[in-house]
């Protein structure tokens, strides 16, 4: 089969379009004929091997060759013991260990997949599973009229993140680059602000939650911008300052009585089939940046890696 593949960490240039074996489903796993993948930060994190934590699959090299880990399709095949899924269906979610989706074929673990409901396309399913979890985990609780930041909206979870907010009442301001502002007032943003020109960081006691998907912030500088009771949540960023939020977290709440720290996003099928439901009521719309060709994969990774999508970028595997 075809697929992508990733031999080093590193530039766009470490992935090539390689002829691979297709892969056989053990008794509890079913074989999926991908029909679209979708990227993630965390794909371009376990492209460079960095932070230092994207290297968890792998110290020198990525153990599974394969990036992606977003993907829609229909099953080939179940093993022996599968049960939830026979041939013929249409099915999507994550893959466990975030990788193997570039390709045409991938053998996975059902318990993380999710039945496509059949008014929905290949590609807006593949672009829910991981953006779609972190934006439920990251809003639920929003209040009508509560105040709320996204930072580094404009990438590939922001506009799941600010929709969401955006149902739930909230007055949603959007943080990235001053070009993307368009984008995030269609995804629903009441304000943007860009991120050359202006840092958030100086906003006091102005928002109910922070939703910091690229934090490079001291969570003892960031919190300042809650009001009281508020929340700062971390989905991603450096190393140092996730570290540093998860112990910053209980001192700042103590004396502040604010909420600061990393938010836990766990694989989930009823994550998946949740937000999904929000998805075809009408609720939030997949913001899918461009579609690609698996033999792009270059210049669909390097677009993402220099920050220039405006939402989900996805592959299409014909």
């Amino acid at each position: 089969m075809k697929a992508i593949t990733q031999d080093r960490y590193g530039t766009a240039d470490v992935l090539a379009v390689s002829d691979i074996p297709d892969p056989v489903p053990a008794d509890d796993e079913v074989l999926v004929r991908v029909r679209a993948a979708s990227l993630n930060g965390s794909d371009r994190e376990n492209l460079a091997g960095r932070p230092f934590y994207a290297r968890l699959g792998g110290l020198r090299r990525p153990r599974s060759p394969v990036p992606g880990s977003d993907v829609a399709g229909v099953v080939a095949a179940a093993g022996a013991s599968v049960t939830d899924f026979a041939p013929g269906d249409e099915v999507f979610g994550e893959l466990v260990g975030y990788r193997g989706g570039l390709a045409e074929y991938v053998a996975t673990p059902p318990r993380l997949l999710a039945r496509k409901p059949p008014d929905l396309s290949f590609t807006d399913a593949a672009a829910i599973p991981q953006a779609g979890c972190i934006a439920l985990r990251s809003t639920r609780g929003l209040r009508p009229g509560d105040r709320v930041l996204v930072n580094g909206a404009g990438g590939a979870g922001g506009a799941f993140v600010i929709g969401l907010a955006e149902h739930h009442g909230a007055v949603v301001t959007a943080v990235d680059r001053a070009d993307k502002a368009e984008h995030l007032l269609h995804a629903g943003a009441d304000h943007t602000v860009a991120f050359e020109e202006e840092d958030w960081a100086d906003h006091r006691a102005r928002y109910d939650r922070v939703v910091d998907l690229v934090a490079h912030r001291s969570p003892h500088r960031v919190h300042r911008a809650l009001r009281p009771g508020g929340a700062y949540l971390v989905v991603g960023g450096y190393t140092r300052v996730l570290v540093a939020t998860l112990l910053a977290g209980p001192p700042i709440r103590w004396t502040t009585g604010k909420r600061v720290g990393v938010l836990a996003v766990p694989q989930s099928r009823a994550d998946l089939e949740e937000v999904t439901a929000l998805v075809t009521g009408g609720a939030v719309v997949p913001a899918v940046d461009r579609v690609y060709r698996l033999d792009e994969a270059p210049a669909a990774f390097a677009r993402l890696a220099a920050g220039d999508n405006q939402g989900k970028i996805v592959f299409e595997i014909p």
